[in-house]
This record gives structure tokens, sequence and C-alpha cells, in this order.
């Protein structure tokens, strides 16, 4: 079919449609209403199940060792493998450097003075880690740089500030180089970071996925020595002794740790390392049982803790349920029109039209009807989401938008499922008794 039979037939179409508006508003709300359900469904999905680092999400790992063994309950993992590390094991991890880059972490919350006395003192998020996690995870910078390894090795009070904190503290202005008291001790602005989305939070799940962005980071090594609380999940076997310091020698379970290796030669070697390690610790007594590891990136993460809730899966079947019986129903409405019109093809095909060019003519009219219910179901997805924002936390409304890709995933999704619910009617139209249809004429 050239582009000139195309036309001719898009104006048949259209002139088709205007013949029994009723029925052809009908079919568009049908297909419309489908569309928009399912789609709405289909952009949250997208959004809360995105990788947050895709250029980099093969390269970054997060490494899991089983400390506690068989004989405690077991971890609610599907391998029974602890989602956290000790501070023994990750140390042991920073220590043997058996990576291109690595951090270990922890989350904790710090008192901001200003130094504005019109600013009174507040409390922010923060995350320390080791200098390697900003090159990691492609932090990206608005003024100056993060700290370096030697601050690492020196527990040095330096930190990094978001936008949004740098805009409170510092009225957005370059602060690289000014202080800021945290707590009792004056620390040094090594960089602020530039808008940074990066959800879900793939370093920090047990802590947040989508919401309580952290506002400050510092180093490990300083947080460790100052003996900063940890603001996140904290699992012992037993009672601890007041104080941080027993924590340190517990075998409690607090600490996020990440790699970056490049290449399937690098991602063996440490996996064999994980193995080793473990293996070490049970010759030396500290575990009585085989080694049991395991080594994630960042997608394996995100599935393996389950980050997009199962009600979510179960919404999105029932969604397309929906559109399915909108589809169903449009195809009746279809067939219904095409059984309206059957004089009128008899009389083309007794005129010498052929069954392929009334079938071309009738899948182009039900394309017109597609393409107008995916604009419909654009706006009710929009509508959608306008009103599923009102139930998302704070920092996942910014994901929860049309895009690009989302137009043009609900006009193929329209068009395709109009065309394929509307191949029966258009092939009873191109099968058309003639003979019959002239009596009855």
């Amino acid at each position: 079919m050239n582009s000139s039979m195309f036309l001719y037939y898009f104006d048949l179409g259209l002139r088709s449609l205007r013949r029994n508006i009723v029925l052809t508003a009908l079919l568009i709300v049908a297909i419309g209403v489908g569309v928009g359900t399912s789609m709405t469904t289909l952009t949250v999905f997208r959004a809360m199940s995105g990788d947050p680092i895709p250029e980099k999400s093969r390269q970054l790992f997060t490494p899991q060792i089983d400390s506690r063994g068989p004989l405690v309950p077991p971890a609610p993992t599907a391998d029974h493998l602890q989602t956290s590390m000790t501070y023994t094991d990750a140390m042991a991890l920073m220590k043997a450097r058996s990576a291109r880059r690595q951090t270990a972490m922890y989350g904790t919350l710090l008192s901001v003075h200003p130094a504005d006395p019109k600013q009174k003192p507040f409390q922010a998020l923060a995350h320390a880690v080791y200098a390697d996690f900003f090159p990691m995870f492609d932090v990206p910078f608005k003024y100056g740089a993060p700290w370096t390894v030697a601050d690492d090795d020196d527990r040095a009070a330096t930190v990094v500030l978001t936008q949004v904190m740098n805009d409170r503290v510092f009225g957005g202005r370059n602060s690289v180089g000014k202080t800021l008291r945290l707590g009792a001790d004056t620390y040094t602005v090594a960089g602020v970071l530039d808008e940074w989305r990066f959800i879900p939070v793939v370093y920090d799940l047990d802590r947040t996925s989508f919401a309580g962005r952290d506002e400050i980071f510092l180093p490990f090594t300083r947080a460790i020595d100052k003996q900063m609380g940890v603001v996140g999940s904290v699992s012992c076997m037993q009672d601890l002794q007041t104080g941080f310091a027993p924590l340190l020698r517990s075998e409690c379970l607090w600490l996020g740790f990440w790699v970056e290796l490049h290449g399937d030669a690098d991602v063996r070697q440490y996996r064999a390392y994980l193995n080793n390690y473990a293996a070490d610790q049970q010759h030396a007594g500290r575990f009585h049982w085989p080694p049991h590891t395991q080594l994630r990136d960042v997608r394996e993460w995100l599935n393996y803790r389950h980050v997009v809730p199962g009600e979510i899966d179960i919404l999105m079947l029932v969604s397309f349920g929906f559109l399915l019986v909108c589809l169903l129903n449009a195809m009746g409405l279809l067939l219904a029109k095409v059984m309206g019109r059957a004089g009128d093809i008899g009389v083309r095909r007794a005129l010498g039209a052929s069954r392929g060019a009334i079938f071309s003519q009738c899948l182009v009219e039900t394309g017109v009807i597609g393409l107008a219910g995916g604009l419909l179901g654009l706006v009710l997805t929009a509508i959608g989401l306008f009103a599923a924002r009102a139930l998302l936390p704070k920092e996942f409304v910014a994901l929860t938008h049309l895009d690009v890709i989302d137009v043009v995933i609900a006009l193929l999704l329209a068009l395709g499922s109009t065309v394929m619910a509307g191949l029966y009617p258009t092939w009873r139209a191109a099968n058309v008794q003639l003979t019959w249809q002239l009596k009855a004429q």
C-alpha cells in the first residue's frame, strides 16, 4: 500500500467514523480508559523498578558474608544471607583492597549549627563513606570535589554537602573551603553536589529506598572516631553493653559495603576472595559453618531486596486485565460497526474493490480509532499520575511523570492493541457475502 492509497483509506476512515459519532466515541473511550489505566500503573512500575545508575550497574557489587550460620533464625531472604555486614568483616575487606574501589558505609544524624545567627540549629541525615564512594556512584559535583584517600586515613574533619543543604546553610554560594559546625566539631566543606536523583537509593535500602535523602557526606573513619550513632538497621543476636565501642567488637550487622569491579575476571577474583575470607574465619574458629557468600550487582540487589512492592505486580496484572476487557468491548463495537456497514461494503465489492482493499481501509480506520484512544489514554494517564503522587513519598514524586518513552509506549500500545482487536471485525468486513448484500440492497 503506497502513500497515496494510505491517505485515501485514511480519508475514507475519517468519513466512516463521522457517520456514527456515538459509536466512534464509545470506541475511543473504551480504548482510552484501558490504555490510561494500564499506562498509569506501568509508569509507576517503571519508575520504582528503574536502575539508578544504568551506565555502571554491572560494575557495582555488594558482597554478602554469612556471619551467623544455620544455628540462628535464618535471615528473611531467599538464600538466608544477611543484607548488612559486621564492622569486623567490613574492615577486613577494606584492608584487603581486593577491588578497584570500595567503601563501607552507614547512616547517621548530625546536628547542624549554621554560621548565620538568624538560622536555628537543625538535624540532618548524613552518610559516612570512604572517598571511593563518589567516583563509584558517579556523584556529580557543582563545586569542589570529594575528599581524598589521605583524608580517610587521617580521619579528617571534612564534609561534602548536597545542593539542598548548601542552599539552606550557605545560600547556594560556593562554600568550598568554608567551615560548618556539626555537633561539637567544625568541618571544612570539600565539595557541593550538583542535582543528583539517585532513586532508589540502592546503597542504603535498609534505611530508605525512595525517601529520606542524605544531606551530608563525611569520612567513614571520622564518624567511627567520633562514635556517631547509627540511623538505620542494627541487628544483634545479644544485648550489647552501652557505648559505641562494644558495637565495633560485636557480631551485630549494621554496615553497608560496595565494591567496583570491571569485567568477569575481576568478579571471579573477588568471589574467590570472599570465599577464601569466609574459609579463613571458619579455620580461625569464628565461623562454625561452611563458607557462604554472595556478590550481587545493582540490578540483582534491587531484585533480591524486592524494592518494588508485590502489590505493584498485582496491580499491573489487574490494570492490563482491565485493558483486555476494554479491548474485548472495543472488538464487539467494531464488529457491530462493520456489520452495520455490510451493505456499503457489498456495493464497493460489486464496483470492483478487492478484499485486500476493504481489509486495508478497515484496518486504517481501526488505527485511527486506536490513535485517538491513545491520545485520550495519555490524558487519563497524566490525571492518574497526578492522583498517584498524593500517595507516594516526596522524593519519589519526581520520577512519576510522562516522558518521551512513556508517550511512545502509550501510543504504540493503543495502536497495536486496537489493531489486534480489530483484526477479526476487519476480516469479517473483507469477507462480506457479496450476493447476499446486493439482494438486500
